[in-house]
């Protein structure tokens, strides 16, 4: 089975993120689209970040019954800060007969020669890559292993909707709405 693997710190997941992962699962060779739920990424803050298994609940929310979205919480037993590469060994080594394509948005295409151990990931891993809007690919969308993607684009970022709560502004439509149900009950990002 081909499984693309959408991480994120999903803080908090929103309607983008879902378009995404439904994009993959009815547009490109991938079976099932796992949303790895990070607990510190490495290269951002870890400030103003919803508890792990909040945000995994979240994800959950956020896929519902779909049968081709799934959530992991797979780096919650590894080492933190969650290394992609660590990560992808760790599910070889689980899943040997599952194929796993890394998928990304063209803001972290751009920075990922930044990440650890990335020519490996290149050199064993298929990456899917979704345009961002505002950024640009940089060199390594010419990469073979690399698959530009025609998925939508939109201009929705977890950062302005945790600006747009914590200013007292509906979020409704820009997360899914159990999403909202749940940071609206757990007052989070106010």
């Amino acid at each position: 089975m081909k499984i693309g693997l959408f991480f994120g710190s999903f803080n908090p997941v929103h309607t983008g993120h879902m378009i995404i992962a439904n994009f993959l699962g009815n547009h490109t060779d991938i079976d099932e689209v796992w949303l790895v739920v990070t607990p510190q990424n490495p290269l951002k803050q870890k400030s103003n970040l919803a508890p792990d298994h909040v945000r995994l609940d979240m994800v959950r929310l956020a896929i519902g019954d779909h049968p081709g979205i799934k959530a992991s919480d797979i780096e919650f037993s590894l080492p933190i800060p969650s290394y992609t590469i660590d990560t992808l060994k760790h599910l070889d080594m689980i899943y040997p007969d599952h194929q796993f394509v890394l998928v990304m948005g063209g803001d972290n295409l751009k920075i990922f020669h930044k990440w650890k151990a990335y020519e490996q990931i290149l050199e064993q891993f298929e990456i899917y890559v979704y345009k961002r809007p505002g950024y640009r690919l940089g060199p390594l969308k010419e990469h073979a292993s690399v698959t530009i993607l025609n998925a939508p684009q939109l201009m929705i970022s977890a950062t302005y909707i945790r600006e747009n709560i914590k200013l007292g502004k509906s979020v409704r439509y820009l997360v899914p709405e159990a999403v909202n149900e749940l940071i609206m009950s757990k007052k989070l990002y106010q």
